[in-house]
């Protein structure tokens, strides 16, 4: 009987460079994938996204150190989509969590496919999440290392591709990652995160959604939580909910963005005891246990990223067609900054339980 297979999907960075290694010893014959996503190349010498000429010369320079088979994929077209849904959420006034995309329709989606076309059994990445067997099921578990968790990003994924999903770096803290390269020779050991949106590699978000819907660009009002006009802005996409700095309007106060009102082309103002809510309504809920819940339960919900999540009561809501697909999440003390567009992902313990879209 051969060795199992397993596609890598290689960036060229750390973290993807030791999984592979890790692969390897564990003796998984590998293929290291590396995705190219038509992204603009950075500056010379500047690091930013993780998809640039650069990035596929060390994903295949760690290749051949690994003596791991290597192969590039273009995926700019189904990039094109995930970009024009970015867009989109600007458009609507919310928020967008690309990353949550990419992950289950590129990483988890279009290239588990190219694996299964191929033959091969799994596919890896360099999330720091983990996949853990829990009650006779693969489950969906936060990393070792908290401070470095991806599996807020990884909700979305469906739930019976777990059974395909390697996750190594999981296991191990950052600092212990680092220390793997080098004891690997991995060419890319002191090599600086991608933090930045891969197709915005310039880190500018407001000029990408300009030069995709420049009609957005449109002045409209500033106004508080009373419909007093405070000023004008420049389009309501380059405000968030929560922010603070550049404003551009003096009140002699703390003002923070509490509501985008993309409908009437309106931000509005308000302090920090408006931005604090009790509820939250998340749709396009993707469930990562079975059987799916039909009752509340109290779990612990991230509205995102780093977001260190707060305890609530999730409910399941129940409409014709769309059994469990909508909850609304009671918490026990007000957040602050739900955010439209963003993913509120409900954990009992470590795992993931499942996770949507905030309304």
């Amino acid at each position: 009987m051969g060795r199992e297979r397993v596609v890598m999907a290689m960036s060229g960075g750390v973290d993807s460079s030791v999984t592979a290694g890790l692969l390897k010893e564990k003796g998984y014959e590998v293929t290291g994938v590396f995705m190219c996503l038509g992204a603009e190349a950075p500056e010379k010498g500047e690091h930013t996204g993780c998809c640039s000429p650069e990035d596929a010369r060390d994903a295949q320079e760690v290749a051949k150190q690994l003596g791991i088979g290597f192969e590039v994929l273009n995926f700019q077209k189904e990039l094109e989509n995930i970009i024009y849904y970015f867009v989109d959420e600007y458009r609507r006034g919310r928020t967008p969590n690309p990353c949550v995309r990419c992950n289950r329709q590129l990483k988890f989606g279009k290239l588990l496919e190219y694996a299964e076309t191929i033959g091969v059994e799994y596919v890896a990445t360099g999330h720091y999440g983990q996949i853990k067997t829990l009650e006779g099921q693969k489950r969906l578990c936060r990393g070792v290392d908290k401070e470095k968790d991806q599996s807020y990003a990884l909700f979305a994924v469906e739930r019976e591709k777990l059974e395909k999903i390697l996750l190594p770096i999981g296991e191990y803290r950052k600092s212990e990652v680092r220390d793997l390269a080098v004891k690997m020779n991995l060419p890319v050991h002191e090599k600086g995160e991608s933090q930045e949106i891969c197709f915005v590699p310039d880190d500018d978000y407001a000029r990408l959604v300009a030069e995709r819907a420049p009609e957005l660009c449109r002045v409209g009002k500033v106004i508080d939580t009373q419909g007093k006009i405070l000023g004008e802005h420049q389009g309501v996409f380059r405000y968030t909910i929560g922010q603070r700095r550049g404003l551009g309007i003096a009140l002699g106060e703390p003002a923070y963005v509490v509501r985008l009102d993309a409908e009437n082309n309106t931000v509005v103002l308000g302090s920090r005891e408006e931005l604090l809510q009790q509820k939250l309504g998340a749709d396009g809920v993707n469930w990562l246990v079975e059987p799916e819940p039909r009752e509340p339960f109290t779990a612990i919900v991230q509205i995102r990223y780093n977001h260190r999540g707060a305890k609530g009561k999730v409910t399941p809501l129940f409409e014709v067609g769309e059994i469990g697909k909508r909850v609304q999440v009671d918490f026990d003390e007000p957040v602050s900054a739900v955010t439209p567009g963003q993913a509120a992902v409900f954990y009992i313990d470590d795992m993931v339980v499942g996770g949507g879209w905030i309304e």
